[in-house]
């Protein structure tokens, strides 16, 4: 099983990035892990609603004109070292 999933949302507002992790536990140390990218403007823990097969999952809100697309392989990208440090200690 993969450590995580992020899914770009569409939302009347704006568009925003889910992340599922298949550790809920890890959601606040995930959570401050993203916090030293400069383009997020909040990130919050919720419940996970409909069929997603996960109690909670961690939504990225971004700062206007970034583009979500570059800052999802970004996150991608800082979640997969993350999980690689991880389970190397």
């Amino acid at each position: 099983m993969l450590p995580f999933r992020s899914e770009i949302r569409n939302s009347p507002s704006q568009q925003t990035i889910k992340i599922f992790l298949s550790d809920e536990s890890l959601g606040a140390k995930i959570k401050k892990h993203l916090e030293h990218f400069n383009e997020i403007e909040m990130i919050e823990i919720s419940e996970s609603i409909g069929q997603n097969r996960v109690p909670e999952n961690i939504t990225v809100f971004l700062k206007e004109d970034v583009d979500i697309n570059k800052m999802k392989q970004s996150i991608d990208s800082s979640l997969w070292w993350y999980f690689e440090e991880d389970m190397v200690d």
